[in-house]
């Protein structure tokens, strides 16, 4: 199968399969967004969300969070991981967004990533999903579907792997795709216990595993 017939085969099929995949962190506002996906490190989506319902009730504006002492910070969001160091980040963030951007969260890829605790990836989920401009971040879930698949080759850096995407999957469908391929991997095609058994996609599966797994059936 070529590629481009493996790229199709493959979007048809995460249509099938999530066809209204979308972000499942729970905001209202680009700054909301930004804080909860710098918060989703390393914790899932659902401990995010479970901590920002009263987060988010508490710190209403970017001058909350740059003021809000530390220790305060560090204690509203405890219940997560590494939350010692994401409180430092969000502080120091909020303050330069009052500094150099006029309290506003930029729309742009480069300015973000200028921002503390915001890497490539954090800066792809909100330009995409806060500001509808097309984009692909790649997590581990995206990741290792990339690599399973065939997208991507197993040594391929996270740069490479969103290099590929990008020039693999139609720009009008990256933050579909992207969305699709976190379901994807999220509640399907796990890290651990995949559900090979129920998977349209194990034909083309590059995983030495699910190969096994095929010549068993």
């Amino acid at each position: 199968m070529k590629m481009n017939e493996r790229m199709e085969y493959i979007l048809n099929e995460f249509d099938n399969m999530f066809p209204d995949a979308k972000c499942e962190l729970e905001h209202s506002n680009e700054l909301e967004l930004l804080i909860a996906v710098m918060l989703s490190a390393q914790t899932t989506d659902a401990s995010v969300n479970r901590l920002t319902k009263t987060l988010f009730q508490k710190y209403k504006t970017v001058e909350d969070y740059a003021n809000a002492p530390l220790q305060q910070l560090e204690n509203d969001i405890k219940t997560i991981g590494l939350y010692r160091n994401k409180a430092k980040n969000v502080k120091a963030m909020a303050q330069m967004l009052i500094d150099d951007f006029n309290g506003e969260v930029p729309c742009d890829h480069e300015a973000l990533q200028t921002l503390p605790g915001v890497g490539r990836k954090t800066a792809n989920v909100v330009i995409s999903e806060g500001f509808q401009v097309p984009a692909i971040a790649v997590d581990t879930h995206v990741e290792r579907i990339s690599k399973r698949l065939g997208i991507a080759r197993k040594n391929d850096s996270v740069l490479e792997v969103e290099k590929k995407l990008m020039k693999k999957v139609p720009k009008e469908r990256w933050i579909k795709t992207h969305h699709q391929m976190i379901f994807f991997g999220r509640y399907h095609c796990k890290s651990m216990n995949p559900q090979c058994q129920n998977c349209h996609l194990i034909e083309i599966c590059k995983e030495p595993k699910r190969k096994h797994y095929l010549l068993s059936r």
